[in-house]
């Protein structure tokens, strides 16, 4: 089953990359976003550095969108995805590798390229450093809500205004934690590991909740 699950992994990696996947095209909206939003605050240095945190984490929710509705509907098209379902391994174990394939390829650049971003928003050097780790944490459960949402439309075509439609609200919950550890790394009331422990927990509770939603929805749908 190892074997099985590493191979599901490299399989949807190697295509995300072959085909320019959503990895590239969420960093690219993540960037329009985060370089716009000064444009319309103005030159306030000291505005943007305040809500800077809150910036990168909005962008972040809204680049998480890209290509969600791709992670079963490609397969479910060409029929890869049948064949998931038929083979003699457990489906939540395909779904795993799937949303681990795409977080690598879409969430994970996101939070690593936030220092780098924070610069657009005159974020100090622990800012940044707050914000990519909160970022990296919060992110698995922002992939695996979105996960859900795919798994339901993946036999609608252009299913993604229904997808964003159902997996905003859920996602509330994890922006909200993002970005207040995010802020309490700053000199909030709240110690920083508070927010931090409560978001690593709502990514846990996402991985497993999401992978056996995914999964039941994928056996609904056929």
């Amino acid at each position: 089953m190892i074997r099985v699950f590493a191979a599901l992994v490299r399989r949807d990696v190697r295509l995300a990359s072959r085909v320019g996947g959503s990895g590239a095209l969420s960093l690219v909206f993540f960037l329009m976003i985060v370089a716009l939003v000064p444009f319309a605050l103005g030159p306030d240095l000291n505005l943007l550095s305040r809500i800077g945190p809150s910036i990168l984490w909005l962008s972040a929710v809204l680049a998480t969108l890209i290509g969600l509705d791709r992670i079963f509907q490609a397969d479910e098209e060409d029929g890869s995805l049948d064949l998931m379902t038929a083979s003699p391994a457990p489906l939540e174990l395909v779904v795993l590798a799937k949303v681990l394939a795409h977080w690598l390829t879409t969430g994970l650049p996101l939070a690593l390229a936030s220092p780098l971003f924070g610069l657009l928003v005159a974020l100090s050097p622990t800012a940044m450093g707050a914000t990519a780790l909160t970022l990296l944490i919060g992110t698995p459960a922002l992939t695996f809500i979105g996960a859900v949402g795919a798994a339901l439309t993946a036999s609608i075509r252009r299913g993604g205004l229904i997808l964003a439609i159902v997996v905003l609200p859920l996602m509330i919950p994890t922006l909200i934690f993002g970005v207040s550890a995010a802020e309490s790394a700053l000199g909030g009331t709240v110690p920083f590991a508070t927010p931090l422990t409560i978001l690593g927990a709502l990514s846990l509770i996402a991985a497993v909740v999401g992978t056996l939603a995914s999964a039941a929805a994928l056996r609904w749908s056929e």
